[in-house]
């Protein structure tokens, strides 16, 4: 793989970028679009930036709504023309008795976390005035139908929908301007949510911090564009910009918030 590549992202993307690199090739030498698992806005940054200079592939995205987070990719040769259907989308309504109980993002995403498929084939969980739906690929639909009739102690029923019934959930993420002495992740759940730099090792030592929804225990492991970061009982963080330095060689970030009570 190329080396000039490679040391614009993280060692441990390495893996990825070589699946991607490898469908990028395959849709170019066999004439056909590749699709790819759901990818988190990281993920799909990556995956833009692999074609960027290729002229014979592109790429698109598609996450069943417009503002979706996790996306499948799908290359293709310049000539294909996508289709929604290319992308291979199911919609999954979560039927449960919402008069009697309530149920929460955490309690779905560990049900299905724990159904015996990897995160991958799942899109996102959405919800709007208790109705609840999550995407997923086609492919793997009738397994969590068949599978899954509860939510911790909550019955429920799994049911295909049209994409057309699809709720689109209001999340309000304000943009937020930023100065921070890294791009360390203590320091950014510090500057954004106001709390102290300890605080904020010590949320990350709990294991209270995720990374594009995987738990990091590095204090100064460092963040980058498109980045998510979960910070339990403060909200979500994403890295939408890096605008440079300031006159105090400050790094200025923008960055956008969703504060947990939204």
């Amino acid at each position: 793989m190329d080396s000039n590549i490679l040391q614009h992202f993280r060692k441990d993307e390495e893996p990825l970028i070589s699946q991607l690199s490898d469908y990028i090739m395959q849709a170019e030498n066999e004439y056909r679009p590749i699709l790819t698992h759901f990818l988190n806005p990281r993920e799909q940054y990556i995956a833009q930036s692999l074609i960027h200079k290729n002229q014979d592939v592109k790429v698109s995205f598609s996450g069943g709504y417009e503002n979706a987070e996790r996306k499948r990719a799908i290359f293709y040769p310049s000539y294909y023309e996508v289709q929604d259907d290319d992308f291979n989308l199911e919609l999954i309504m979560i039927k449960y008795p919402v008069k009697f109980t309530s149920l929460t993002h955490g309690q779905i995403l560990g049900t299905l976390a724990n159904s015996g498929l990897d995160r991958e084939v799942i899109g996102d969980i959405i919800e709007q005035n208790d109705t609840w739906q999550f995407l997923c690929e086609k492919e793997v639909s009738d397994y969590f139908r068949l599978q899954i009739d509860r939510v911790g102690k909550i019955k429920v029923r799994l049911e295909d929908a049209p994409l057309d019934e699809i709720v689109v959930p209001e999340l309000n993420w304000q943009e937020k301007m930023v100065t921070s002495s890294s791009l360390r992740i203590d320091s950014l759940v510090s500057v954004t949510f106001n709390i102290s730099r300890e605080s904020s090792k010590n949320l990350i030592k709990a294991e209270k911090v995720q990374l594009n929804w995987m738990t990091v225990a590095r204090p100064d492991y460092e963040v980058k564009y498109g980045d998510i970061l979960s910070i339990r009982g403060y909200g979500r963080l994403r890295i939408d910009d890096l605008l440079g330095v300031t006159h105090k060689d400050k790094l200025r970030i923008r960055v956008s918030v969703l504060e947990k009570n939204n």
